[in-house]
């Protein structure tokens, strides 16, 4: 048997509420000719008996099981044993539009310049409703030109789990990188744009799930500071400089930031450019995420918007941490 054109890429840890709809929107395509990898990564749920249901049932699904090594890990084997050119990603909690991959294959066949396709979204919530949170999905950028000026502007890049790429040059830029844990695929992206263009469809192939205990929801510290980190990097490279990411399993603390960069001031920049996008992530502010928020204002940061994060921690029921903020924003501004 011959190559697939495409091969899907899904890792799943303990993913069984959503992980049926999502297998179902896969094999529901009206491009038909994928391999399906799912990834089993050490569930202890029921995620593996639904992967091996499934399997026995569609030839097309390749399951992988294994123990616990994390996403990072999943999503670069899921790479190596992708037997396709082209290579579409997938998260266990998100459902396909029917002509997703088939508008992905055909924009990529027209696109010969471009490595990697996204797509617009429709948010939904754990219900499959209508997503009610404070803002819905950006329109992420439709060309390679406002992708670069969505990466100056620090908007938001690609939906991960809408994107199809070209294997080979995921490849050449050496995968996703550990060091970038929760957001891998913005680091992924930035040094993809100095190889390939890359975009959106305007127009939305894939359901994408909001609720508490998504990823994005349970680390947000963490996700930020990588995001700000890896456009740092960006620049470093932008500017003909070394990356020193590049070969780091794991990102030092923010205040070791001046040390790896070699320059003053990098952890500064980081908290200062974090701090706002915290202050209305409930996991954020219960964990030192709240630290943060706190050293950014002793640093001379702005406070708009901080005393409503006041009432928020109250309604969070953090009135500990509500008080702290509020004395660190009276003592600011008598400092100020």
């Amino acid at each position: 048997m011959g190559s697939p054109a495409i091969s899907v890429a899904m890792s799943v840890y303990n993913g069984e509420r959503f992980l049926v709809p999502a297998i179902e929107s896969v094999l529901a395509q009206t491009f038909t000719d994928f391999e399906f990898l799912i990834l089993d990564d050490g569930s202890s749920d029921g995620t593996r008996a639904i992967i091996e249901d499934y399997a026995a049932r569609d030839s097309r699904i390749r399951p992988i099981i294994r123990e616990n090594r994390g996403l990072i890990a999943s999503l670069n084997q899921l790479l190596a044993e992708s037997r396709a050119p082209l290579v579409a990603r997938m998260d266990a909690d998100d459902v396909c539009l029917p002509t997703r991959f088939a508008r992905q294959i055909d924009w990529l066949a027209q696109h010969r310049d471009y490595g990697v396709v996204g797509s617009w979204c429709i948010d939904i919530d754990e219900n499959d409703q209508p997503w009610g949170g404070l803002c819905n999905s950006p329109r992420h950028p439709a060309s390679h030109e406002d992708f670069l000026i969505a990466i100056e502007n620090g908007w938001a890049l690609l939906c991960h789990p809408a994107v199809m790429f070209r294997r080979d040059l995921v490849l050449s830029v050496g995968g996703y990188h550990a060091a970038f844990k929760h957001c891998e695929d913005m680091d992924l992206w930035l040094r993809l744009a100095s190889v390939t263009k890359l975009a959106s469809i305007p127009e939305p192939l894939i359901r994408y799930r909001h609720y508490s205990d998504q990823v994005s929801s349970r680390h947000a510290t963490e996700q930020q500071i990588g995001a700000a980190v890896a456009r740092l990097a960006f620049a470093e490279r932008r500017a003909g400089r070394s990356d020193p990411t590049e070969d780091l399993d794991r990102l030092p603390p923010i205040d070791e930031l001046d040390t790896l960069f070699g320059r003053e001031g990098v952890a500064r920049e980081v908290r200062a450019k974090v701090a706002p996008g915290l202050l209305y992530s409930r996991a954020g502010l219960r964990d030192h995420g709240f630290d943060l928020v706190l050293r950014y204002l002793t640093e001379g940061g702005e406070h708009d918007g901080m005393w409503r994060t006041v009432a928020r921690l109250l309604s969070f029921g953090e009135p500990a941490r509500a008080v702290k903020l509020a004395s660190t924003l009276a003592l600011t501004a008598v400092q100020g």
